[in-house]
């Protein structure tokens, strides 16, 4: 996947675990699942304000985007 969800490493800098993230959001705590593991497809942009209030990050923080290398023939 080209981008790139680095919840896991904010939660381990703020010392938070899913239930405590899901506390200070309000986001479900399966989402805040799905967002540790890099499984999630989607997110609202209210639940990414939410995160960047909680973790105290701005949305580069969250999210990086990996460029894929070209495939030549």
């Amino acid at each position: 996947m080209p981008i790139r969800i680095k919840i896991s490493e904010l939660m381990g800098k703020n010392k938070l675990n899913m239930k405590q993230l899901s506390d200070l959001t309000g986001i479900r705590q399966n989402t805040i699942s799905s967002l540790y593991h890099e499984n999630s497809k989607r997110i609202e942009i209210a639940q990414i304000e939410a995160l960047c209030e909680a973790l105290n990050c701005d949305v580069k923080d969250i999210f990086e985007y990996i460029k894929e290398e070209k495939r030549t023939r």
